[in-house]
């Protein structure tokens, strides 16, 4: 079987310039070196390390149930055995950034692109888009949960109709993804925990988005949300605060069109600012905010290899 290509960002005189692929292909796991085993080998040690007492208790529970371990990169065949039998999605194996409509399309049909590469030793503390480890290892296995796989699906139904709405309403539902699949927190009984997979997949941000005083921690409130800016180079300056994933799965049941249309020409909320209206966990004092992230793997996916939205 011949290797699927690596797709990557350009880098340009303008920065990164993402570029996108549609290719579904075979997971080429004879191909992985013992270099790319050891990168999966160190990272998943170093991350399972540090989130006990951080991550949400279903991501633990569940990677666990799935026999994800730091002995090397796992056979997508294996993983969806078990994640067929559960919640009814599988792993698909990309070869790097999809499509927006591409990538609604397959999570609509409970299918979760999973990048086929995985970093280089020297890009263990940052890359600037979606690999095998930020896939793998943040996303995946959350899908086992039923309500948040419920949560994924609906979302991507509704993404494939923001789609054909235009770029507003693409860009409000973008922002959903953002603050909740990619850097959410959750309120249990023994605190806030961690949801996100771009929370999860980074160590210096899963130490960030829980203690340090800088960030905002706002209760979660759906337009509240959609009509929240972000950036993709920092650390959040914002982080939203959901109390069950069910509440996330009951947000997205209603009709989204009267909500993009209340919010239509509205002007967007700068992503450190906390309003009157918020239930604040922590309001944050903002130090650090311009400062550039420089730690931590790779937090960018399909849904925010966007233009930046200024801050």
């Amino acid at each position: 079987m011949n290797t699927p290509n690596r797709i990557e960002h350009q880098m340009t005189d303008k920065g990164y310039v993402p570029v996108y692929t549609t290719a579904v292909v075979d997971q080429p796991w004879d191909s992985y070196t013992k270099t790319d085993h050891e990168v999966w080998a160190t990272l998943f040690k170093r991350q399972r390390e540090l989130l006990p007492g951080r991550a949400s208790k279903e991501f633990l529970q569940t990677q666990d149930e799935m026999g994800m371990g730091e002995q090397g990169i796992p056979k997508f065949s294996d993983l969806n055995a078990q994640l067929k039998a559960k919640t009814g999605w599988e792993i698909i194996a990309v070869e790097g950034l999809l499509p927006e409509l591409a990538f609604f399309d397959h999570l609509a049909n409970r299918r979760f692109p999973v990048t086929w590469w995985i970093r280089k030793p020297e890009q263990l503390d940052y890359l600037a888009e979606p690999d095998l480890f930020h896939d793998l290892f943040g996303h995946v296995p959350l899908l086992m949960d039923p309500v948040f796989a419920d949560y994924m699906e609906a979302y991507g139904k509704g993404g494939v109709k923001a789609h054909s709405l235009g770029p507003e309403a693409l860009s409000q539902l973008t922002r959903l993804y953002w603050y909740t699949v990619e850097f959410g927190l959750i309120n249990t009984s023994e605190g806030l925990r961690i949801y996100g997979a771009g929370i999860l997949s980074s160590k210096g941000e899963s130490i960030h988005c829980l203690e340090s005083a800088a960030p905002n921690r706002i209760g979660f409130d759906l337009l509240r949300v959609m009509n929240t800016r972000y950036r993709i180079d920092t650390y959040q300056k914002t982080y939203f605060v959901i109390d069950s994933y069910q509440q996330l799965f009951d947000a997205t049941l209603p009709d989204f069109i009267p909500y993009y249309e209340q919010m239509a020409g509205r002007e967007s909320t700068p992503a450190g600012q906390v309003l009157d209206s918020d239930r604040v966990f922590n309001r944050g004092t903002g130090e650090g905010w311009l400062v550039p992230r420089g730690s931590g793997p790779a937090r960018i996916s399909a849904m925010s290899a966007r233009p930046w939205e200024p801050w």
